[in-house]
């Protein structure tokens, strides 16, 4: 659904544009609200309503029991927001998020198939830089052709 790679900077008032191509996808899936939070590796995700209830209905499964899935719940769902993208396609991003995933004011949106990554720029490559050595062999061993 999301794919691609886009740089975009935080405008005067704190708000992100959605790229041209996610806001086509959006137009075309009839998706106005979206649901960011704090995503893992320090950037930020973005789902679409129908997804956001999607993975909340696998997350709400998880044992409350076990510590690990009661500390991923609360960081997951405490740092959740919804956003409406205004008719040019911004939107605010919170300025905990921003913190959290170290957002300045340039950023790189990722498409993820299911869901839109915001990352900092410069985090968005020095991940990029040592993942792409890894590419190959983690694809060998999570992918059965």
């Amino acid at each position: 659904m999301f794919y691609g790679e886009y740089n975009h900077n935080l405008d005067t008032k704190g708000r992100l544009i959605l790229p041209s191509k996610f806001r086509e996808v959006a137009r075309e899936n009839n998706i106005e609200k979206f649901y960011v939070t704090r995503g893992l590796e320090k950037c930020i995700f973005m789902f679409s309503e129908y997804e956001w209830k999607v993975q909340e209905q696998k997350f709400k499964g998880l044992s409350f029991t076990k510590q690990d899935a009661r500390t991923f719940n609360r960081m997951f769902f405490s740092g959740a927001v919804d956003v409406i993208p205004d008719k040019q396609g911004r939107f605010i991003v919170p300025q905990f998020l921003k913190d959290f995933a170290g957002v300045t004011s340039k950023t790189v949106l990722i498409g993820v198939s299911n869901r839109i990554e915001i990352w900092d720029t410069q985090r968005w490559h020095e991940f990029y830089s040592k993942s792409t050595e890894l590419f190959e062999q983690t694809a060998e061993r999570m992918i059965d052709l």
